[in-house]
């Protein structure tokens, strides 16, 4: 199964590093109109500091210290730098699951999420289908906003 999450992981950062670079003109990626109320750029953010906290910093004990707030308020970071820290972010989390062990997945993950402590297994699920909504989000926005 840990595998499986590292593939999974190192999937799915690639697809988002690949959704920006296909942005045919760079400023699309800081779009927002009408009813999107992100733009590619602050969910690219959003992705590599939910990633880096809840993976890099507390399982794989890295340091990481979030500032959410300016994932969502930073804006006009040129996209070679949200792809190094794309990069950056997927090199920390294939470390960070590379050194689970099989029966890690099945203690409880070191912080509650909305109150609750799930296992480690379960959170990376959960993970992994927000970087997927996101990922879709992303993808939606660039053929939409890149034409």
């Amino acid at each position: 199964m840990k595998t499986a999450f590292v593939e999974l992981y190192n999937r799915d950062i690639a697809k988002l590093k690949e959704e920006l670079s296909l942005y045919k003109e760079e400023k699309n990626i800081w779009v927002v109109e009408e009813n999107i109320s992100n733009s590619a750029g602050n969910l690219c953010l959003h992705l590599v500091g939910n990633l880096n906290h809840f993976i890099g910093a507390l399982l794989g004990k890295t340091g990481y210290v979030r500032e959410r707030e300016l994932e969502f308020s930073t804006k006009d970071v040129p996209r070679s730098e949200l792809i190094s820290m794309i990069d950056q972010t997927k090199e920390t989390v294939a470390n960070a699951l590379s050194g689970l062990t099989e029966a890690d997945l099945t203690l409880d993950f070191p912080e509650a999420k909305r109150g609750i402590i799930e296992k480690t297994g379960y959170m990376l699920i959960h993970l992994l289908a927000h970087l997927d909504y996101h990922l879709g989000q992303v993808n939606y926005h660039r053929r939409l906003l890149d034409k």
